[in-house]
Order: C-alpha cells, then sequence, then structure tokens
C-alpha cells in the first residue's frame, strides 16, 4: 500500500503534539481549513484494502441539536467529523488507520480532537449525518481550537485513564517469541517506528498493541481485554490495532524502510492467554 497524496507533516512531530482535547474555545474552523481537511482525506486510503467513508457535521445546520450529546465529555464543539465501515475482515483495523491518519493531520494544522467510540449518542449523530443502517458507525472526533483550561469532567476522565502513561517497551514488544521482551537497544532501524506505535492513543489507553518480531517481519497481535468490547457489535479494539498501523507505517516511510503488510502469515507459534494475530509487516 502506498497512500495516494504526499504526508507533509513528520510523524514524531504530531504524535508528541496530539493529546485528546475534551473543552473547545467555541470558534469556528476556517472555510480554509475545512477545505484542506477534505482534501486531505481523499488523498490517503489504507494498507487492508477496505473502504471508510468519513462524515462532516457542523452543529450550526441543524435545527435541534439536542440529540448530539456527548455525555458531557465534550463542552464547546461546534465541528465533528466521524467514519464508518461495512463490517469487513480487516475493516475495523481500516477504520482506525484512516481515522488517526486524519486525526493526526488535524493536529498539525493546529486543531484539537478526541477520539469518541462508547461516549456519545450514536443514533442522534447518525441521523444528523444520514448514515444508512448498512454502515457500522463505530467512531466521531469534535474537532477545533482547543480552550484555554480544561473543564472538571475532562481532568477527571484524563486522571481515570491515565491520559499520559504508556506502557513500558517490556511489555509491547517482543523478539521470535512472547517469552523474550524486545529491548530498545537491540531494535534497531525499527526503533523509532516501535516507540511511535508505543505513544499512540487508543480506547480507554487500553494500549492493546503487541509487536512480536522474526526475522524480517514484524507480527501484529491485539491483547483483547475481557469483556471490554462486550457492549458494541464488534470489537473496537481492533479500531486501536489500526492506529498502531497508522504510527507504524507513517514512521518507517519516513525512516526510508520498505516494506507492507499482510494479514495472512500468522506464524505458529504459543499464545499467551487473550492475543490475538491482526496482521503482519513485511520488510521489503
Amino acid at each position: 500500500m502506498s497512500n495516494k497524496g504526499t504526508i507533509n507533516f513528520t510523524i514524531e512531530e504530531v504524535v508528541r503534539k496530539r493529546y485528546s482535547v475534551r473543552n473547545y474555545n467555541n470558534q469556528n474552523v476556517e472555510e480554509e481549513k475545512r477545505l484542506a481537511i477534505q482534501n486531505f482525506i481523499e488523498s490517503i486510503d489504507n494498507p487492508f484494502g477496505e473502504k471508510v467513508r468519513f462524515h462532516f457535521l457542523d452543529k450550526g445546520d441543524i435545527n435541534d441539536d439536542k440529540t448530539l450529546g456527548t455525555y458531557g465529555v465534550i463542552k464547546g464543539a461546534k465541528q465533528y467529523i466521524g467514519a464508518t465501515i461495512e463490517l469487513g475482515p480487516m475493516s475495523l483495523e481500516a477504520l482506525g488507520y484512516e481515522f488517526e491518519m486524519v486525526i493526526l493531520y488535524l493536529a498539525h494544522i493546529g486543531l484539537g480532537t478526541c477520539w469518541l467510540g462508547g461516549t456519545f449518542n450514536r443514533k442522534g449523530f447518525a441521523k444528523a449525518l444520514n448514515i444508512g443502517e448498512n454502515q457500522v458507525f463505530p467512531i466521531i472526533s469534535p474537532y477545533g481550537y482547543a480552550a484555554s483550561t480544561k473543564h472538571m469532567k475532562e481532568i477527571a476522565m484524563r486522571k481515570l485513564i491515565k491520559a499520559d502513561y504508556r506502557k513500558d517497551w517490556t511489555q509491547l514488544f517482543y523478539k521470535n517469541d512472547f517469552k523474550r521482551p524486545l529491548a530498545r537497544k537491540d531494535a534497531g532501524d525499527l526503533e523509532f517506528p516501535l516507540e511511535m506505535i508505543r505513544l499512540g492513543p487508543s480506547a480507554s489507553n487500553k494500549q492493546p498493541w503487541r509487536v512480536l518480531i522474526i526475522d524480517d517481519k514484524c507480527h501484529f497481535y491485539e491483547y483483547k481485554e475481557p469483556g471490554y468490547s462486550d457492549i458494541f457489535p464488534y470489537d473496537i479494539q481492533r479500531i486501536d490495532m489500526g492506529i498502531a498501523a497508522a504510527h507504524f507505517d507513517l514512521a518507517v516511510k519516513e525512516k526510508g524502510i520498505l516494506g507492507h503488510f499482510d494479514n495472512k502469515i500468522e506464524p505458529e507459534i504459543y499464545l499467551p492467554k487473550n492475543f490475538i494475530y491482526s496482521f503482519s509487516w513485511i520488510r521489503e
């Protein structure tokens, strides 16, 4: 897979710049930036061969926005962007990949965002966006300019999910099997791409990605949190795996490391409990 357009930001710059904004200052996003966002979306694709559809919403265009609720999580937001898919073998990963690319681009142009998976009125937003019944609507995000202060619920949520915490390398990356954690110093030219995965956002900051390196292949696994996705008709952590793929893909391309994704080369190895194979990246 290769992106249809040229990415004009560096992955580390935007990964370290981006954070979840839940309090906005009511300022409208300029039309020029809205057009730039749409053009960027048209320039990207994903490595999983699945179609992702994006939907824009301006609350100023809605006569009755009472059903556009976020349960008090988001304050002051006027613009939203959502994504839908038709469920397929890798569609949730594709959505995570493309939506994170957009989130990073929004950070690059100075706009705040916040991934929302379970804390928005799905039916209300789906009706406002004219989303059909055959489309799965897992994710939406406000976008705009961050307010100068955080509201109390935002502060409490960040503290609850330990928003600034990230797992250690030894919990995420492995060599040859899952009994041997990969030390940062032994990662070679993959140190930077793996670190970009480690810093990625995820639902409730669960950080479900695990990467096993065997020879010239990086095998991506999901640690499926027991019971976490039970309230959804799909495994929402598969979206997080798409986020990991986006961070890794941008990073290897930035460093000139050639490779491609494949989801059909699962190695025959012992898996720890709740580990599920997702896909692999093969060095060329």
